[in-house]
């Protein structure tokens, strides 16, 4: 059996420094428990106990993601822990857009090789984001694959599972002409886009990650890994039945996200000039030379959730979850239309 392990080892895979790491996770998980967990990490399947008391018509609502070639500047930086963070808080807002609140969180690390250290940042993000999203870090899969990953890579995937009451689901089908649109802001890129801006500052700028960012007092790699925000926090804060839609704006940005939740005979009209465009985007703009109506489909140009109101509910919600009026809804055929 040692032979075996040795063997195996020596090919890459460390079994023993896997089973060893996975020892240690419990402590960083649990924090992230509440009573509906059963069981604990290591088993063949996460276990929880399904209590929706007060719901009449619980619906289960998932999803899964990555967080893409954001970890190119993660590797780059040599710092995991936020792009952690930022998978559980992408997941968290996608299916916050219908209204869930979340219920678990799972996650999967696939690895050239095994690093103690990258690890336990990775697995403090996710539990640091989870305890803050009240979501339950309950299982995940870690698999080294030398001949996959390039050295010192990794990639990253998440699944979460939220609940939603049926008649509180929220889907856009009310949304009608006159509505406001209503911005909440984001912290930089969140998780998108990073294909681009890489070329863009890396190659084409000739930046490093440790070099200062034009007009900043921050290096590009820590403008690059700003934590993706989780709305579901502030969102949750309105009564129910005031907010008609909502998109989460991530690959495609305000182009191509607003119309998954209009009506076939809406659109809607995004003012531009009504909000400050954080300067990372004007950089990328200007460095890149990237038309404005590509920039608004890649990047979410400071932009990070959307939400739809009666324009008699625009200011009192505004001011709850902080957010700027971005636009409005106006007849059409689902699109779109940006003011710039």
């Amino acid at each position: 059996m040692t032979k075996n392990k040795k063997a195996y080892a020596s090919a890459g895979v460390d079994v023993d420094l896997g089973n060893k790491l996975k020892r240690r996770i419990q402590s960083l998980v649990r924090p992230t428990h509440g009573p509906g967990v059963l069981g604990k990490i290591g088993g063949f399947g996460g276990l929880f106990r399904a209590n929706f008391s007060g719901m009449r018509d619980p619906i289960l609502v998932s999803s899964i993601d990555s967080v893409g070639t954001k970890l190119k500047v993660a590797f780059a930086m040599n710092k995991h822990d936020t792009v952690g963070a930022d998978m559980v808080n992408h997941c968290v807002n996608d299916i916050a857009v219908v209204g869930a609140r979340p219920l678990f969180f799972l996650d999967y690390i696939g690895c050239e090789k095994l690093e103690p250290r990258v690890f336990d940042q990775l697995l403090r993000g996710f539990s640091r984001a989870c305890r803050a999203a009240g979501c339950a870090l309950i299982g995940g899969e870690t698999a080294q694959l030398p001949d996959m990953y390039r050295k010192g890579e990794y990639d990253l995937a998440g699944c979460i599972v939220g609940v939603v009451e049926r008649s509180k689901m929220i889907d856009g089908r009310k949304i009608k002409p006159s509505d406001v649109i209503l911005g909440l802001a984001s912290n930089g890129l969140h998780t998108n886009g990073y294909s681009l801006a890489r070329k863009i500052l890396f190659e084409k700028t000739k930046l490093k990650p440790g070099s200062r960012l034009p007009g900043s007092t921050a290096t590009v790699g820590d403008e690059l890994l700003r934590v993706h925000k989780n709305y579901q926090p502030q969102l949750a804060k309105i009564p129910n039945g005031i907010i008609k839609g909502l998109a989460h704006i991530t690959g495609g940005g305000l182009i191509d996200n607003l119309p998954r939740i209009l009506p076939k005979n809406c659109d809607a009209i995004i003012e531009t000039k009504s909000w400050q465009v954080p300067r990372i985007f004007k950089i990328l703009q200007e460095k890149g030379g990237v038309p404005s109506s590509e920039m608004y489909q890649v990047f979410n140009m400071g932009i990070g959730m959307v939400a739809v109101v009666a324009a008699s509910d625009a200011e009192r919600v505004a001011q709850i979850i902080n957010a700027k009026r971005i636009g409005q809804i106006v007849n059409g055929r689902g699109r779109t239309r940006l003011l710039l």
